[in-house]
């Protein structure tokens, strides 16, 4: 049969199926794959953006800079005392050209290194010129400023011995040094058998008879070979005193020499070359090893920001922790030109804030305003720079804390404040990319403090070097006390029931019938006992701590009274087999509780409340938007003695100015106002109380009902009350009505003998004389007045205040148990008559 003409062939109809699913098929796996690329996609990218902060915190805490080429020498530094026509310094020491015409320098001698762009090295000499001559100084150091000599040395007994320390300061070349020995003695001496011994670093030097007629003063002038000098070096003089051919009472009040305060050691230096380097940080700026004030000088930019001032003094309050006892003199200029010889720069800004920069010279290169790295690219904005050099006219060795924004300079400071960091610090320029933020410590953890714990110790107790007390052990019969200080923190209140359990043991050499020990808080004895043992050996003794003697300041002594058991002829006995040693395990029970007493400026003496925590961040200074160089002069120095009454890992002072203090610093922190009253910026620091002392406009003056203007007042006033913002914090008042009152404030805060004699909560500072001396009792007139009522600011439970109270009003003790025992009486009478009454019935 034949098919139709109009109907489709089977075949073409079977092919075009074909065709359509294998195009479907087709779509369909594309599809698919593009929907798994998509989700590939997805989550690449959400793994980028996962990985993103990441990358960018690397990017943050791995931060690399290419460095300038390093000089061919770093730059020296050449200690050069002042010149003679500059006044000498307070500490007695004075330093001047030994001859008008220099001394050649010797011939090994070695041109010390220099930096790039400006040479303080010698010039090179050809073999046929005479080497250049060295400058060669001398130094007096006078005994008198030691504070144990005063105006007399007492050598009294037989065979009395003094010890006095001195430094060798760095970068002195010593050529000679002589010790000239002024001195004055019993004229019952026999000259025959009593002399006098000086000796340096356990060598002697030379001896000199005791044979001066009537008293005379007698000198002599020993050598000491320079070979004897270290970096901290002991000077002892030893006498042996005789009276008498036969028998010398060694209790004789005629066995006397007095070594006259005018004494002196003599050096002879040439200085030599040190370089700068951070790794010696912070000398030159700071030596502990000088024998001069360390001078600092800041360069004051023109615009004084908040950024610049808490710098500053940070920087400073760093300069107090490392000088710690040492005097450092602070003053500002605002050119190079005021800057002396002797003088340490100390440079804090930006290159546009400080534009002295670019004529320094230094590694790092400018662009306009901005630091480049050793690539000529700009260095962002919160990376710190620190750089040393010196000044090509003098000398002068100059730190520079810059950056190219705020946010770097206060990181450079930063990192110079801070004690965790400074062992990374190595060469003449450091790039400060990151440090660490370190935590504050705990408000009442000081360091040279008593432990928090009510238990320990004395091993838990520091020594002077700051290393853990170990045992201690004297020899003789006249053995000096143990001493350790015993500083309670400044808040702390103590009660009843204080224990010290003293473990000490001493030889077997001593007679227990007239050897004893003794116990003594600051002068006081608090407990003794006999030594029991004729065979020596280990003992412990109970002593009750008096809770009124343990202060902030407090030292404890352990007197040794050894005695042997046979007595040589004459009184006489060799004793230095008898010994005595107080052990590490000495222990501490105490009973006390967390409670002070504000406003209190005695507390100030210790840095309390600024100073907790000891880092200083609790603590804001507040300056007017405008501060002048008097104002700023008192924040430096109110920083250096936070500095040196604490002790912490890093600063964290604030400064602020008067119109951008923010809320939550007023509210949170001790605020201290500076400047003079007719711009004080905290005014309710004379507003908090009606009946005080109130300074006004136009040098007013008001106390109670009574009001006066003065023509000129440059009297200083420090005011301390509770901070209107937070009841358990204070608010300090540095303030005067005039520039010179100011001065009269930073002498309080600079001078020790002034500095601890703050109490009240008021104290008024004048000047009885120009330039007077802080040493002279007469040169200042002090007035320490107590205006408010002072608020208990304690933490302690329920059980301590109650026991606090009945300590406190023990008087009101026998009226509340005759008031206790008539309400049970009247309570027991009432149920009686209930029962009685319920029984008739």
């Amino acid at each position: 049969m034949r098919p139709s003409r109009h109907s489709p062939p089977s075949f073409p109809l079977r092919r075009v199926s074909s065709r359509f699913r294998l195009w479907r098929r087709s779509l369909i796996l594309l599809f698919c794959l593009s929907c798994l690329s998509t989700l590939l996609g997805l989550t690449t990218l959400a793994q980028a953006q996962t990985d993103r902060p990441i990358q960018q915190q690397e990017e943050q805490v791995i931060r690399e800079f290419v460095l300038p080429e390093a000089p061919r020498q770093a730059p020296v530094y050449r200690p050069r005392p002042a010149p003679p026509s500059a006044p000498p310094a307070s500490s007695g020491g004075r330093s001047q050209p030994s001859n008008t015409s220099p001394r050649p320098a010797p011939a090994a001698r070695q041109p010390a290194p220099a930096p790039v762009a400006e040479s303080t090295e010698e010039p090179a000499t050809s073999p046929e010129e005479p080497a250049t001559p060295a400058t060669t100084y001398e130094y007096m150091l006078s005994f008198n400023r030691s504070p144990v000599v005063g105006n007399r040395l007492r050598l009294e007994g037989i065979y009395p011995e003094t010890r006095l320390g001195f430094t060798r300061p760095r970068g002195w070349g010593v050529k000679s040094a002589k010790a000239l020995i002024r001195f004055q003695h019993s004229p019952a001496l026999l000259p025959n058998q009593s002399s006098m011994t000086v000796r340096v670093n356990d060598t002697s030097i030379g001896s000199v008879a005791l044979n001066r007629p009537n008293s005379q003063v007698g000198q002599v002038l020993f050598n000491i070979p320079t070979s004897l000098l270290q970096d901290r070096n002991e000077i002892s003089i030893a006498t042996q005193q005789q009276n008498s051919e036969e028998c010398t009472d060694p209790t004789d009040p005629m066995l006397w020499t007095e070594v006259l305060p005018d004494s002196k050691l003599l050096f002879e230096f040439e200085p030599q070359a040190v370089a700068l380097d951070f790794n010696r940080y912070p000398y030159p700026f700071i030596d502990d090893l000088g024998l001069d004030r360390d001078r600092l000088v800041y360069l004051r930019p023109k615009e004084l920001s908040e950024s610049w001032l808490t710098s500053a003094a940070r920087f400073q309050a760093s300069a107090g922790r490392y000088a710690d006892f040492r005097p450092v003199d602070t003053r500002m200029v605002t050119d190079l030109d005021q800057v002396q010889g002797g003088d340490r720069l100390i440079l804090i800004g930006t290159p546009t804030e400080q534009p002295v920069l670019k004529n320094l010279s230094l590694p790092f290169q400018f662009q306009g305003n901005q630091l480049l790295d050793g690539n000529r690219s700009t260095l962002p904005g919160d990376v710190g720079v620190l750089m040393m050099t010196t000044l090509e006219d003098n000398g002068v060795p100059v730190l520079v804390a810059t950056g190219n924004d705020a946010a770097g300079v206060a990181k450079a400071v930063q990192f110079l404040v801070q004690s965790d960091g400074q062992s990374l610090g190595a060469g003449q320029a450091l790039i400060v990319t990151n440090i660490d933020e370190v935590s504050s410590p705990p408000p009442r953890q000081w360091d040279r403090y008593l432990p928090t714990e009510d238990t320990f110790t004395l091993s838990s107790l520091r020594s002077t070097d700051g290393e853990p007390f170990k045992d201690t052990t004297v020899h003789g019969s006249n053995a000096p006390p143990i001493r350790f200080n015993f500083w309670a923190l400044p808040d702390d209140q103590f009660m009843r029931g204080n224990t010290m359990t003293l473990r000490y043991s001493y030889s077997p050499q001593v007679n227990p019938r007239t050897s004893a020990i003794e116990v003594r808080i600051d002068g006081v004895t608090v407990g003794g006992k006999r030594l029991a043992s004729e065979e020596g050996g280990r003992e412990s003794l109970n002593v009750n701590l008096p809770e009124s003697l343990i202060q902030p300041n407090s030292q404890i002594e352990v007197l040794f009274v050894l005695r042997p058991r046979v007595t040589e002829e004459c009184g006489q006995s060799q004793d230095q087999q008898l010994w005595g040693t107080v052990h590490g395990d000495t222990s501490f029970d105490l009973n006390r509780q967390n409670a002070v007493q504000l406003p209190d400026l005695r507390l100030l003496q210790t840095g309390f409340p600024l100073a907790a925590p000891q880092d200083l961040s609790s603590t804001a200074a507040v300056l007017p938007d405008a501060p002048n160089d008097y104002e700023v002069m008192t924040l430096l120095k109110l920083s250096e003695r936070l500095g040196r009454v604490s002790r912490a890992d890093s600063v964290k002072l604030n400064v602020y100015q008067a119109n951008s203090v923010p809320a939550e610093v007023r509210e949170q922190k001790n605020l201290v106002g500076i400047g003079i009253r007719d711009r004080f910026p905290i005014p309710e620091a004379f507003a908090a109380n009606s009946g005080g002392l109130k300074l006004g406009e136009f040098f007013s003056r008001q106390r109670n009902n009574n009001q006066l203007q003065t023509l000129s007042d440059e009297e200083g006033v420090i005011k301390s009350v509770i901070s209107p913002w937070n009841a358990e914090r204070i608010l300090l008042a540095l303030t005067a009505q005039s520039n010179q009152g100011l001065d009269r404030v930073q002498e309080m805060f600079a001078n020790d003998p002034l500095f601890f004699q703050f109490q009240g909560d008021t104290v008024l500072v004048a000047a009885n004389q120009p330039n007077p001396s802080p040493y002279d009792a007469t040169g200042y007139n002090l007035e320490f007045l107590q205006q408010t009522n002072q608020r208990r600011i304690e933490q302690t439970n329920l059980l301590g205040r109650a026991t606090r109270f009945l300590q406190d009003n023990w008087f009101l003790l026998p009226t509340g148990i005759v008031v206790a025992a008539l309400m049970l009486y009247g309570i027991s009478q009432l149920y009686i008559n209930r029962i009685a009454s319920g029984g008739a019935r």
